[in-house]
């Protein structure tokens, strides 16, 4: 992964709109929480390969890091935090956002095609 690119993001954002695409999401501050305050709650979502059409995105600078939101007919998919991307070898948009210490806090990946659902190297 590297430094999210505003405009290449964007426009990957643009070409997967009004297709049917999956969703993976995902938020935690993980056990790192409780390792350092045992008192801190340990918060998390996940989902994975949520089938999805969106009208349009949009990714916006927050100050340091990034929001992507996602205008579904109904409502909204959206992540904030980001602070890389990759576009990888099956043409998926892969975003994550990282702490100081490298630690995922935060991902949203787009694809034509479903995720794994196995553990699988590759991904």
């Amino acid at each position: 992964m590297e430094a999210i690119i505003q405009e290449r993001v964007q426009d990957k954002i643009n070409a997967l709109s009004n297709k049917d695409v999956y969703v993976h999401l995902e938020t935690t501050n993980g056990a790192y929480a409780s390792h350092f305050d045992e008192e801190a709650y340990n918060v998390g979502a996940f989902i994975r390969n949520a089938q999805v059409k969106y009208q349009h995105g949009k990714i916006v600078s927050t100050g340091g890091s990034y929001r992507v939101g996602l205008k579904l007919d109904l409502g909204w998919v959206y992540a904030e935090g980001l602070t890389d991307f990759e576009i990888d070898d099956k043409n998926r948009l892969l975003m994550a956002g990282h702490d100081r210490e490298g630690r995922l806090m935060v991902a949203l990946e787009i694809s034509e095609t479903p995720f794994s659902h196995e553990a699988d190297p590759d991904e």
